[in-house]
């Protein structure tokens, strides 16, 4: 079977960290995919406007290797837990396929890219290949009763998020939400809990800076990415 890439997704992030780890953790985050010149028949995209959300279907490629891994260490798990990898989202499977659920809020026709979907709370890179899109169905994919295993006992913990006004001035007015929702849902890896160390990510052309000590993150800088 040929898989072949049908778009991209553009986003703030251009490097893997500080992405949530799911997709939904923060809402307020903007993207928009971008579709491959033979995928940009409009008549594909008839209908999907009806859907609130949709399931983007993509492919690991920041993180693919030769040879898959039976067990992963989940970063919830403080990295030091081993989990098989089909118990767990890693991205190092025997398939590099990875899947997200974002709300759908339009589709643009524009005049050189055609069809252009505007999503928003996508847990992805910038350039993420997307594979495939598929609309989501609330009667059939929601399952309020499931069980989360090991997920839901190790349930994110939101910090308080201190950005001083002179910094935040510093973030375009209509990405400032996102970014507070960003390092709410803390984006050190679960194993990093030094107070002294100045933690750093890449979002919306910017470099930002912080440290976290008792459930505080303080945003220490911002500046534009070199």
């Amino acid at each position: 079977m040929e898989i072949n890439r049908i778009g991209w997704i553009r986003t703030d992030f251009p490097g893997k960290f500080g992405i949530p780890r799911q997709s939904g953790l923060v809402e307020d985050l903007a993207g928009t995919v971008v579709f491959e010149t033979k995928y940009r028949n409009a008549d594909a995209f008839r209908g999907l406007e009806e859907f609130s959300h949709i399931w983007l279907i993509w492919e690991f490629s920041e993180s693919a290797r030769d040879k898959w891994q039976p067990m992963v260490r989940p970063p919830r798990l403080g990295g030091n837990i081993r989990k098989g990898v089909f118990a767990t989202r890693s991205p190092f499977r025997p398939n590099p396929i990875g899947l997200s659920c974002v709300r759908l809020e339009r589709i643009e026709m524009h005049p050189e890219y055609g069809p252009v979907l505007h999503v928003r709370g996508a847990d992805l890179m910038d350039g993420t290949p997307i594979l495939d899109i598929k609309p989501y169905v609330p009667h059939a994919d929601s399952r309020p009763e499931a069980e989360g295993g090991f997920a839901s006992r190790h349930r994110e913990d939101r910090l308080e998020v201190e950005l001083p006004e002179e910094l935040e001035k510093k973030v375009p007015e209509h990405k400032r939400e996102a970014l507070r929702g960003v390092l709410a849902n803390d984006p050190r890896p679960a194993y990093q809990n030094d107070p002294e160390r100045v933690y750093g990510f890449g979002f919306a052309g910017l470099e930002v800076r912080f440290t976290v000590r008792e459930g505080l993150l303080t945003v220490c800088e911002v500046v534009p990415q070199g």
